[in-house]
This record gives C-alpha cells, structure tokens and sequence, in this order.
C-alpha cells in the first residue's frame, strides 16, 4: 500500500507511503489517492482530512521520475493521458473537495507535492519543510497545475519567480507569500493540522462545504460573477438543519444575556 488511512473520530489522516522514494507520486499512488478521496467523501463520518507524507525528509518530492519518462517516452498523446490528465485529476478533487483538506507538510514539497499545496484550501508546514518548482530544469512546465493556481494564489510575478528559476524557498517564506497557513515544529504539525480540523468541524458540515465550494468556485471569477455563485451558496445552505441549530444557539445565547430589565447584560458581567 503506497496510502494509509488512519481515523481519529471525525478527522482522518492519509500518509502518502513511499518514504524509500520520498513520497514521490508515480501512477498507482495517484490512483490510490483519488480512490481515497473518494471513500472518504461518501462517509459522512469524516468531516475532514489531513493529507501529510511518510517520514520526515519528505511531504512529496513531486512526480516519479521513472514512470514519467516511461509516459513521455510513449510521446505528447500517452503523456497529455497519463501525467497530466491523472495529475489535474488529483489537484482538482483536493481543490474542489467537500471537505477541508489540510496539507501538512512535514518535508520537501517539490514539484506535484507543491502542487498539491497549491491546491489543497489549508497547508501547515513543518520548520524545515522546502517548495520547489523544479520542472523547468526537466524541460517543462508544471503539468498538474501549477503554472495556474500558484501565481493565482501568490500573485504572478512571486509565482514566476519559482516557476522560471526551480529555486526552493523556504517554509518561512511559504508562509509569507501566503502558500501555507503557519509554520510549527516538525514535532507538533500532525497535532497542529488536527487542532486547525477541529476548529473547523465543530461548525455544521453543511456550512463548512459551502464556505469551501463559494471561496473556490468563486476566487477566480469577475466580482459579480463570484456573488452570484456566494448567493447560491447560502440559499443551499437555509433550510438546513444547521442553519436552524445555529440560529437557535444563537438567540439562546442573548436571551441568556438579557437583564431582568430587559437590558443585554455586557459580556464581562456574565464571567
């Protein structure tokens, strides 16, 4: 097995397992990756994932080299099929997934691990961790999505910058530029991606999948446009039950507050 799934409550952790290979994701890893995907999005168990890599040298140091130039060897036909087709696969079912999914990247993310990054909603890094763009030195561009949602997500000339140099930079700067969320000790980042899913999911899943199909649906159209797709968002999301619970939680919580008077009582008065 070259992915491992591990269930803890709600959250579920998937290890992308070639550690020897520094998690490097040739074919049947991707396979297995999207078939996860979609295990874990039918059971409505799981309210999110963490996606992180064996080891600690390695989130993914990007695509296997050997069954990439096995699929450009067979010419542009088989590897447009089998490259980039299974890799634009795999980036938009993270990047369109109902569920969040966290990115902890606990070592090099190079080439497909970096674009995983890219297109996963939330990455948290570990100190040591590295992003790279190295394609370029192989003669191509980033084929599994990267040449669009990394200057998309960091803005065009910081996205070119890694893309036409290769050169790797660091979480620090991951973090700056806005590809990962925070950075932590490599010995707290599973417990700091959980921590993150578990402030998210205490939220009613039907509300944590909208936000996420509106932020991604939304993020790259004209401004009119990406309102209309927020508007269809939220209709969805009002005859649900968590619109109901939430709403009701809510009032509970002011009349609770409320004086004998009639009068909200300020916050420090109820401690």
């Amino acid at each position: 097995m070259t992915v491992n799934i591990d269930r803890d409550g709600h959250v579920v952790t998937v290890t992308i397992d070639r550690e020897r290979k520094l998690n490097a994701l040739d074919h049947p890893t991707i396979d297995a990756l999207l078939g996860s995907l979609d295990l874990l999005d039918a059971d409505d168990a799981v309210r999110a994932v963490v996606l992180t890599g064996a080891g600690s040298h390695a989130f993914s140091a990007g695509a296997d080299i050997p069954s990439l130039t096995a699929s450009i060897a067979g010419g542009p036909e088989r590897a447009l099929r089998e490259v980039v087709r299974r890799g634009h696969a795999l980036t938009r079912r993270i990047e369109e997934f109902p569920k969040p999914v966290i990115v902890a990247v606990n070592g090099l993310a190079y080439g497909a691990g970096c674009e995983i990054t890219e297109a996963a909603p939330l990455a948290i890094a570990t100190e040591h961790a590295m992003f790279a763009k190295p394609e370029i030195s192989l003669g191509f561009p980033p084929p599994f999505g990267g040449s669009q949602r990394l200057p998309r997500h960091v803005g065009r000339k910081r996205g070119l910058e890694m893309i036409l140099t290769g050169d790797p930079i660091t979480a620090g700067r991951a973090a700056e530029i806005g590809l990962v969320n925070t950075v932590v000790p490599a010995s707290e980042l599973l417990a700091a991606a959980h921590h993150l899913a578990d402030r998210i999911i205490r939220h009613a899943p039907t509300a944590v999948s909208a936000c996420l199909r509106a932020v991604t649906r939304g993020i790259n159209l004209p401004i009119d446009e990406g309102l209309a797709v927020e508007a269809a968002c939220f209709a969805a999301t009002v005859p649900t039950e968590g619109v109901r619970t939430g709403l009701r939680r809510f009032l509970d919580r002011t009349a609770a507050r409320r004086s004998p008077d009639g009068r909200d009582t300020p916050a420090r008065e109820q401690e």
